[in-house]
């Protein structure tokens, strides 16, 4: 199973960006999605999750300024950024529970990471 993370970049603060990452390999099924962020000299932090129902949770820091959402037929999740602070600066991580053909069991994978830079 491989998770490729796409859409980082730099932006200017009060501005957005949409995150992706696309879940790949032998899936039965994929249950929480996720984006993570670590900020240089922090600890990874989680950002938002959502379930294979739809059912979404969010760290106090992004909500109201942060939708995450999926498409399970393509199993992909999706981040959109609004109102972005320079704080939000980080390398966004995803994160898939995923169930693998011929298993029983969801063992996490994690995407590479894509860079988000919220500077003037």
């Amino acid at each position: 199973v491989q998770l490729q993370a796409s859409g980082g970049g730099l932006v200017q603060p009060g501005g957005s960006l949409g995150l992706s990452c696309a879940a790949s390999g032998s899936i039965f099924s994929i249950n929480v999605m996720g984006w993570y962020r670590q900020a240089p000299e922090k600890e990874r932090e989680l950002v938002a999750m959502i379930t294979s129902g739809g059912s979404t949770n969010y760290a106090d820091s992004v909500k109201g300024r942060f939708t995450i959402s999926r498409d399970n037929a393509r199993n992909t999740v999706y981040l959109q950024m609004n109102s972005l602070k320079p704080e939000d600066t980080a390398v966004y991580y995803c994160k898939a529970n995923v169930v693998v053909i011929g298993t029983r069991y969801g063992y996490n994978y994690w995407g590479q990471g894509t860079l988000v830079t919220v500077s003037s």
